[in-house]
C-alpha cells in the first residue's frame, strides 16, 4: 500500500478539527458565565511562573468578558474547519495560537513535563505540520 503525504495530513486534520471542535464545546457555558474561565486562570497563578502570572494579570483577567466568548467561538470555527478540510492552514494557525496562549498562562511550556504533556507537542506538532501544508488536501472543502 503507497501512503499519501496530502491524505495523513488529511486524516490529521480531521483527528485535530476533532479534537478542537470537542475543546469548543466543552466550553459553551463561557458564553453566559465568565466563572469558570476566570476559576481556570486563578487556579494557574498559583503555580505559574512570573511571566505567566503577569499575563494572566494583564492580558487574561482583564479581557476576560473578551476571551470567555471568543475562545469557544474560535475553537468551534476552526475545529469545524478543520474537520470539514475548509482553509486548513488558517484554521490551523488560528488553533495553534489558542494552544499557544493557554499552555503559556499556565505555565506548563516552562516545564520539562511538558514534553510528555498529551496536549503539549503532539497537538502542536499535529497544528503546525497543517500550517506549513500549501495545497488542497484530499477530501477538503476548500484549501
Amino acid at each position: 500500500m503507497k501512503a499519501s503525504g496530502p491524505a495523513a495530513l488529511r486524516v490529521l486534520s480531521v483527528v485535530m478539527g476533532a479534537f478542537i471542535l470537542a475543546m469548543g464545546l466543552a466550553k459553551l457555558s463561557w458564553f453566559t458565565d465568565t466563572g469558570p474561565l476566570e476559576d481556570e486562570l486563578r487556579n494557574w497563578w498559583g503555580s505559574a511562573p512570573l511571566v505567566s502570572r503577569r499575563y494572566i494579570d494583564y492580558v487574561a483577567l482583564p479581557g476576560l468578558p473578551v476571551f470567555a466568548r471568543l475562545v469557544p467561538l474560535a475553537e468551534l470555527a476552526s475545529g469545524a474547519a478543520l474537520l470539514l478540510g475548509y482553509r486548513i492552514r488558517l484554521a490551523a494557525v488560528v488553533s495553534l495560537f489558542m494552544v499557544l496562549n493557554f499552555h503559556f498562562a499556565m505555565g506548563i511550556l516552562f516545564q520539562l513535563a511538558y514534553l510528555t504533556n498529551g496536549y503539549g507537542p503532539p497537538v502542536l506538532g499535529g497544528l503546525v505540520a497543517l500550517a506549513l501544508h500549501d495545497g488542497r488536501l484530499p477530501f477538503s472543502v476548500s484549501r
